[in-house]
């Protein structure tokens, strides 16, 4: 028999264990399992156990079963690992338990690129651009060593100990350091600053558990500072906490006004309104999506849009409108179930189709790329029998996302088999930070961030320096290529330096110098 023709075998079985497993767990999950007299689950699983021709992980083989359970439900109920769990948590509970650095594995070295404020490693005398060579004693320089391992070695409970030691070029030697282990934030307001002294900037990489406090921290701060314009930047953001977006939309919309409500077979209807007075009712408010601003995110965007209370710029935003339940399993692992949809005030659910499938519905992006729309408003697909109204009587739609008030297309005019090289061969990140090593006065000697993102410039000579560097490191040098990216070859390399003197502070405010999007929005505002 042919290896093709077993598969074909193979495939309703391991289906019906899925279907199996799915429905023990849906028993237990319920609290209503019947026990008969014989449990299929264990029979299947002892059967396999005890004849499979190899050696058979049961509880990986389980595991997998509900994977492939969940994905014939919805794109987004899943299944998450035990051993998987805490990880997937720390991003939404808002920190991690570690020694508080973002480091970078740079030729066969891990750098501290950022030494967190106030955690353990500041405490302890870290200083960025320190070289770990040793963790505990045992070396971890020029061994190949892979992030997953540096975090291994760093990350663990709070109040365990770890000994660090680094080389530091400045001092010239290796110093060590006991550094106790405790909690390390993880912020959702990446940044925020003045662009103007009206305007204000507020990126939101997420919706976490601190992320509203962030959010009102920075925004006090901005209107200290005169701000009457806000741009929130939610570009990417994937999403989150349904009720963290939904308290940050109530410090702009005045009254008692819906924000989202979610419903669902076995949900009832639960809407979410404003409550209170807003800080930020009185601002004019401009907010920024594309491709991948998705859930809360587009509650957010689609909000502010419905109640005509935001202009919203960019391209059309993901589409999810599926709301997951988290719940525990016995084992120490949990399911991500979808159990009711959201609907923003205009009454429009902007969940994109799934009908053809995950693999269809994850290729959303290459799609959108291939039929012209990431480039063209007229060719973004439009639901017309998904019709609503918002406040002032505008024309909106559900069914696929939020299309922004106006459209910025994608410019790829700058891309290259070169350019995606040097990302792939990590060049761009390599070059810098060596190149800080020598020259970080010279960086910071701007007076701000703004003064940087203004003054400073990527000369020929340091082009050159980097083309040189590149090559000598395995990209060979395209010259089409090179003429075609030069303009974001500069881009990047200043960006960079940005982000190493500057923090993201820095890293944002020259990004936006070049950024089209970022641009429109304040155009708008004029």
């Amino acid at each position: 028999m042919s290896e093709k023709s077993n598969s074909r075998l193979w495939t309703p079985f391991v289906f019906g264990i899925a279907l199996a497993l799915g429905i023990y767990i849906g028993d237990k999950l319920n609290s209503k399992r019947e026990l008969s007299g014989v449990n299929k689950i264990e029979e299947i699983l002892n059967f396999i156990n005890s004849n499979y021709v190899d050696t058979v992980n049961i509880n990986d083989t389980q595991d997998k079963a509900i994977e492939a359970l969940l994905q014939q439900l919805d794109p987004h109920s899943a299944y998450i690992p035990a051993a998987d769990l805490k990880t997937v948590n720390e991003d939404l509970e808002g920190n991690f338990e570690g020694i508080g650095v973002e480091f970078r594995i740079i030729n066969d070295t891990v750098v501290v690129l950022k030494v967190i404020a106030d955690g353990p490693s500041e405490k302890a005398g870290l200083h960025d651009g320190d070289r770990i060579i040793k963790v505990d004693n045992k070396n971890i320089a020029s061994i190949k060593i892979t992030n997953k391992d540096v975090m291994k070695l760093l990350k663990g409970e709070g109040g365990t100990k770890v000994k660090v030691t680094v080389f530091r070029k400045a001092a010239g030697k290796s110093l060590s350091y006991d550094i106790k282990r405790g909690k390390i934030p993880i912020y959702s307001v990446t940044t925020s600053y003045m662009y103007n002294k009206e305007i204000g900037y507020i990126l939101v990489d997420r919706f976490a558990e601190h992320t509203y406090d962030e959010f009102i921290e920075a925004t006090e701060r901005l209107k200290k500072s005169g701000m009457k314009k806000l741009i929130i930047d939610v570009r990417n953001n994937p999403g989150g906490y349904l009720e963290t977006a939904v308290d940050i939309v109530d410090e702009m919309i005045a009254g008692n006004k819906m924000v989202v409500y979610t419903e669902g077979r076995n949900r009832k209807k639960q809407e979410y309104k404003t409550s209170k007075k807003g800080i930020l009712e009185d601002l004019q408010i401009e907010v920024l999506v594309n491709e991948s601003s998705a859930s809360a995110a587009e509650i957010l965007a689609g909000a502010l849009q419905d109640w005509d209370r935001a202009t919203i710029i960019g391209r059309r935003s993901f589409g999810k409108g599926l709301v997951q339940e988290q719940t525990p399993i016995s084992d120490g692992s949990a399911i991500r179930l979808t159990v009711a949809r959201y609907y923003i005030p205009s009454g429009r659910c902007i969940q994109k189709s799934y009908a053809a499938g995950n693999e269809k519905y994850y290729e959303d992006f290459s799609d959108r790329e291939n039929h012209g729309e990431l480039f063209s408003k007229d060719s973004i697909k439009i639901d017309k029998s998904k019709v609503y109204k918002t406040a002032s009587g505008k024309t909106v739609y559900g069914g696929g996302g939020i299309i922004p008030d106006y459209f910025v297309p994608l410019d790829t005019s700058f891309s290259s088999y070169y350019l995606n090289k040097l990302f792939a061969m990590n060049s761009f990140s390599d070059f810098c930070y060596n190149y800080a090593d020598n020259n970080m006065v010279k960086l910071k000697s701007f007076e701000s961030p703004l003064d940087f993102a203004i003054n400073y410039t990527i000369n020929d000579n340091l082009l050159n320096d980097f083309i040189h560097y590149a090559t000598t490191h395995g990209v060979t040098m395209d010259q089409n290529g090179y003429n075609r990216s030069k303009p974001e070859i500069k881009n990047q390399l200043k960006s960079l330096f940005a982000r190493i003197a500057w923090d993201d502070e820095g890293l944002y405010r020259t990004i936006n110098e070049n950024d089209a999007t970022f641009k429109k929005a304040v155009e708008l505002f004029k």
